[in-house]
């Protein structure tokens, strides 16, 4: 039985490996490996060949929820930023705080995170406001080569900050443990991890930024207001506390419908007139690789269980020593994110959650010191998603290595919190309510 789970192992990693040297996308890069596991696996009847095609539908539709709330957050944050809602909250925050640089850092640092945080994708938080964000950083005097390196550790906090964190769902699915409680687990160290970024990288003003010439580019239409820009956020957290705070007198609408509702109202307000199919078929067109991702990622999930190479990591997780874990984890985690992105936490995370839960540690805090070490990853080759954006959008033309060598401060900061958060779970459980 080993010998035929390395086998199918061995296949799914080559099949990998090939079509990455082939340089084909993460996306077609996993689909190939999947069916080259299940394919093998039906060579030993694991699964038989007739039932490969129902467990390759079935995986597909495992994370469908996560897709559900991928598509209605963004579809919200791309109406606010259709509507003007962004630039207009960029500019006020660059002109009205300016003279206290901090508070005005502080405020771009929100800016940032919230995008991503109620998508769940840090790419998001990049392209709908890294542009305007790196303008005002460089008006407010930021290095320019500290300008990247803000946005790729602030693009992956947004990540993992709540209501969505992807890799927290994909692990609470893959666990069974329920998707709550993550707000101040999360939330409070993005938040700290945020401001010391802001402090380190763009506390030091370098040369003295144009004010006036950041005002230039960033436009704004003359009708949005801050009523226009808060409303739909307003409609949509108190649709999420509603339930929270009347247990037994409102409905669970659940986060997609609650997005759906926040993005009607956007829609409804927005100064500009938007047409709603149109903006929604761009959502789909610009979330298409990341949709894609997590429907593989499902698959796959399936045929490694199917196969017993499921099995197999969560064995080889079990049998390394816990202080080798806690040493190693810094390294395999951000990889596996780097090579396999969500891939690595159905991978890799899920065993490793049942096996610390299973020593005492506290799961929900130990998924949240896991998804401060993720985002690390996708400044990594092969795939270093956000790292490329945060180059892109801030319009630094020199070498990545140089500009991934600027975080390392901050790099070493949000490991080290996240690894305290694993091995202190069960002392930090006081920070799980609900």
């Amino acid at each position: 039985m080993l010998t035929q789970t390395l086998l199918v192992s061995g296949l799914i990693i080559v099949a990998y490996s090939l079509a990455k040297w082939r340089k084909l996308s993460v996306e077609l890069s996993l689909l190939l490996a999947t069916v080259a596991g299940a394919v093998g696996g039906s060579i030993f009847a694991t699964p038989p060949p007739g039932d490969i095609p129902r467990h390759l539908v079935e995986g597909s539709f495992t994370y469908l929820d996560v897709i559900l709330v991928f598509f209605t957050a963004t579809l919200f944050i791309t109406i606010i930023q259709e509507s003007g809602g962004v630039n207009f909250a960029v500019r006020s925050a660059v002109t009205r705080f300016s003279r206290t640089r901090f508070l005005a850092l502080f405020l771009l640092m929100i800016i940032v995170l919230v995008p991503g945080a109620l998508t769940g994708a840090g790419s998001v938080s990049l392209l709908v406001v890294g542009a305007p964000v790196a303008l005002a950083l460089k008006g407010l005097g930021v290095q320019e080569n500290r300008i990247p390196a803000i946005l790729f550790i602030l693009a992956g906090l947004a990540a993992a900050a709540p209501p969505v964190n992807i890799w927290a769902m994909v692990l609470c699915a893959g666990t069974a443990i329920p998707y709550v409680g993550f707000e101040l687990p999360l939330g409070l160290p993005v938040i700290i991890l945020g401001t010391l970024t802001i402090i380190i990288l763009g506390g030091r003003r370098g040369a003295a930024g144009s004010l006036e010439a950041f005002l230039e580019k960033i436009d704004c239409h003359p009708k949005m207001n801050w009523f226009r820009l808060l409303t739909p956020f307003v409609i949509f957290f108190g649709l999420v506390l509603a339930y929270r705070l009347l247990p037994f007198s409102f409905p669970i609408l659940g986060l997609p419908l609650e997005f759906l509702l926040a993005s009607l109202v956007a829609w409804a307000l927005s100064p500009v007139r938007l047409n709603f199919i149109r903006v929604a078929q761009a959502t789909v067109a610009k979330l298409l690789p990341l949709l894609a991702i997590m429907v593989i990622v499902g698959m796959l999930q399936q045929v490694l269980a199917a196969s017993g190479v499921k099995g197999l990591i969560s064995y080889s997780v079990l049998i390394i020593p816990l202080g080798l874990l806690f040493c190693l984890l810094p390294l395999i985690i951000p990889v596996s994110e780097g090579v396999l992105t969500y891939g690595g936490a159905a991978i890799i995370g899920i065993p490793l959650v049942w096996y610390l839960n299973s020593l005492g540690y506290h799961a929900t805090i130990v998924i949240s010191g896991l998804s401060l070490l993720w985002p690390l990853g996708d400044g990594l080759p092969p795939t270093a998603l956000i790292g490329r954006l945060s180059l892109m959008v801030s319009g630094y033309e020199g070498r990545y290595w140089d500009f991934l060598k600027r975080t390392w401060i901050p790099w070493l900061i949000i490991t080290a919190t996240g690894l305290l958060m694993i091995i202190f779970s069960s002392k930090l459980r006081f920070l799980v309510i609900g």
